[in-house]
């Protein structure tokens, strides 16, 4: 394995290190507040496997206190007063706060998650802020339409925010995540709850000390810390939240709509993918070779719009299957906070032995080695692999692994590659490498697919939507669509007569 060794770790921050020794509660009701079973978690460094803290977890009480916070902050609080500047002030306060607190979050993110600090302080920290400086516009600019209506009426249509909402997210983007959920959510007018990932809790605890400072009114953003069987579950059924989001697995999110339907709650649920990357053969080799590589080894794979099938035109897949081999041997594997390292380890033991499995199951499937298949004895840590002349109906072909496996399988023409794309359960994400752009447009209308990237890979925007199609689930983050998960639309008649 290409770990890097015998190098400097990155010293920790002074306020990090006091953060980590601090006692990690809930917070509800804008203060930090005991859970009253008090009963805790652990939460590990998967570098290694040490504990960084004990966690406060949520019970169905605590639950329901952070939920009656929400709505009393909803109906009867200061948010439910303040103009739409004032919420967009606020927001946009925070991303400040965010912005000049960068460094230690990125630190927590690095210990809790196990992935690079050069990745979240380039990628994760400015997307996030850019979220709520993004939304902060939007608080002031939600408005109904007048329509013409048939009679001597007047008609016009008010967007109001949809009220509690409980927003539960992933492991993979943890601060990043809270962002996507949270910005838009305020710039709507709801409050929230939030219920981090029990894998990697600390930076959303890190964030209510930041929306304390910001001096959010109490009971807006609530943030509770807790597994997905109890605290989740009680958010998904309390009959006060009236909208559910869900980033997560295809699994858990048919089980949450399922759940919703019982008190008729909107739900927008963004789950897996297994997304692919065509790559013809005018395309730029070099770009495509590196595009593809990062599509899926970025995040260490626990990416759910990762580019885990690679379709490479017969007459360049040995070259094409060559640079690729090139680039994972230049991967160099290390804890989140070692210099110089391009690759951490995978979130947690569990995780690790998922994607341990599913590369046996590839060997045992017939589909070649060409590179990688190892992992560390201690901490969480897998080579970047890669299989070639994959068939379609390969279970590591069609089922998510969420790891730095990439499948590459060969492909002779356009019709063939764009059925072979979409035959799958999900749509989350694709992508089309070539230098024709007629045909990249002709390829990507076709493609059943949220988001595609044409000559790029993962490219996002506050601006701009994301979301999926089929499995991958339905509504979109970011952008003003993200705005319509968190309104309801009221149409209000007045008779001229």
């Amino acid at each position: 394995m290409n770990t890097v060794q015998n190098i400097e770790t990155i010293q920790l921050s002074k306020v990090v290190s006091d953060f980590l020794n601090e006692e990690k509660k809930l917070f509800i009701g804008g203060e930090f507040v005991s859970s009253s079973s008090n009963n805790t978690f652990q939460t590990l460094n998967p570098a290694n496997n040490e504990v960084l803290a004990e966690i406060h977890e949520a019970s169905e009480e605590d639950v329901n206190s952070a939920v009656q916070a929400a709505k009393d902050a909803f109906e009867n609080g200061q948010w439910s007063t303040m103009t739409p500047l004032e919420r967009g002030d606020l927001i946009y306060k925070l991303a400040i706060l965010i912005d000049e607190h960068k460094q230690y979050i990125a630190e927590i993110d690095s210990l809790d998650n196990g992935k690079p600090l050069a990745e979240l302080l380039e990628n994760d920290l400015p997307n996030a802020i850019g979220q709520f400086k993004y939304f902060s516009g939007w608080a002031s600019k939600l408005m109904g339409q007048h329509i013409p209506v048939n009679g001597d009426f007047l008609n016009y249509t008010r967007h109001e925010p949809i009220g509690v909402v409980g927003q539960i997210i992933p492991w993979n983007f943890p601060f990043m995540m809270a962002a996507w959920k949270i910005a838009p959510a305020l710039a709507a007018g709801c409050t929230i709850i939030l219920k981090s990932a029990e894998q990697t809790p600390l930076s959303a605890l890190y964030l209510a000390k930041l929306v304390q400072e910001a001096g959010f009114p109490k009971g807006v953003i609530n943030i509770v810390s807790g597994h997905g069987e109890t605290t989740g579950a009680a958010l998904v059924k309390h009959p006060l939240v009236n909208k559910i989001a869900f980033t997560g697995s295809t699994e858990v999110g048919k089980i949450i709509m399922k759940e919703a339907a019982n008190t008729m709650k909107r739900v927008t649920l963004e789950l897996g993918g297994k997304s692919p990357n065509i790559i013809l053969k005018d395309a730029d080799l070099d770009k495509a070779a590196e595009g593809v590589f990062a599509g899926i080894m970025y995040n260490q794979g626990e990416v759910c719009s990762a580019g885990s099938r690679a379709y490479v035109h017969s007459s360049i897949y040995e070259e094409f299957v060559d640079r690729l081999v090139n680039l994972a041997k230049k991967v160099k594997l290390g804890t989140g906070l070692q210099s110089g390292i391009t690759m951490g380890p995978l979130v947690s033991e569990e995780q690790k032995e998922r994607v341990i499995n599913y590369i046996e199951i590839g060997k045992s499937e017939g589909a070649k080695l060409v590179y990688g298949g190892g992992a560390s004895e201690q901490g969480c840590f897998v080579e970047p692999t890669i299989f070639g002349d994959v068939e379609d109906d390969m279970r590591i072909s069609r089922e998510e692994i969420f790891g730095p496996v990439l499948v590459v399988s060969k492909f002779e023409n356009e019709l063939e590659v764009v059925e072979r794309a979409n035959d799958s359960e999900y749509g989350l994400g694709a992508g089309v490498w070539t230098e024709n752009i007629t045909k990249a447009h002709k390829i990507a209308n076709k493609l059943k697919s949220g988001s595609i990237w044409i000559n790029c890979y993962n490219a996002t925007d506050p601006a701009s939507p994301f979301g999926g199609f089929k499995n991958s689930g339905f509504g979109r983050e970011m952008g003003s669509y993200a705005l319509e998960n968190y309104t309801e639309v009221k149409s209000i008649w007045v008779n001229l007569n």
